[in-house]
């Protein structure tokens, strides 16, 4: 495991242990930081899992921030790939097609709410989610090479289901 990995690692184990406790004042918080100015707020949850020697500490910790948040929302995890859920979820709504395109297509500033809004379909099914995954996608998500986007693209529309249990590579 890289470090960078481990940091991500600890991050969603931490916000793990929070929603098996069920500190809902944490949790709260966290939800919170998706509204205008509150962002930092959830500084002090996230900041012992942030990885201060990367190359950009402000993006890590907004990505580290922006993944509680959801993970707030939504506080089920699991071995699902959020395009696969929401593959799913499209099977009894039209509009999730529509949503998905628009996601795909966020720009990294636009992301939170895109995000949002997909867990929170995926959440209204009972669906748990891969949020180490989407960790790595939120960091990755601006990359020229668009390789999460790729992936996220064939997992929602490739018929097979290769896309809802996914290995997480070392």
């Amino acid at each position: 495991m890289t470090e960078s990995n481990e940091y991500r690692d600890r991050l969603v184990d931490h916000l793990e242990d929070l929603a098996q406790r069920e500190d809902r004042a944490t949790l709260a918080l966290l939800r919170g930081t998706l509204q205008e100015g509150r962002a930092l707020e959830g500084l002090p949850v996230v900041l012992p899992f942030v990885n201060p020697y990367g190359r950009s500490p402000d993006r890590a910790e907004d990505d580290a921030l922006l993944l509680a948040a959801l993970f707030a929302i939504h506080p089920e995890s699991g071995s699902l790939f959020l395009p696969a859920a929401l593959r799913a979820v499209a099977q009894t709504s039209d509009s999730v097609e529509l949503r998905f395109r628009a996601l795909l297509s966020a720009s990294r500033q636009d992301l939170p709410v895109h995000l949002r809004h997909a867990v929170g379909l995926v959440a209204s099914h009972g669906m748990p989610i891969d949020y180490r995954d989407l960790h790595t996608a939120i960091r990755f998500w601006d990359q020229p090479s668009e390789r999460t986007r790729r992936q996220w693209a064939r997992a929602f529309w490739t018929p097979d289901n290769s896309g809802e249990t996914r290995e997480r590579s070392a």
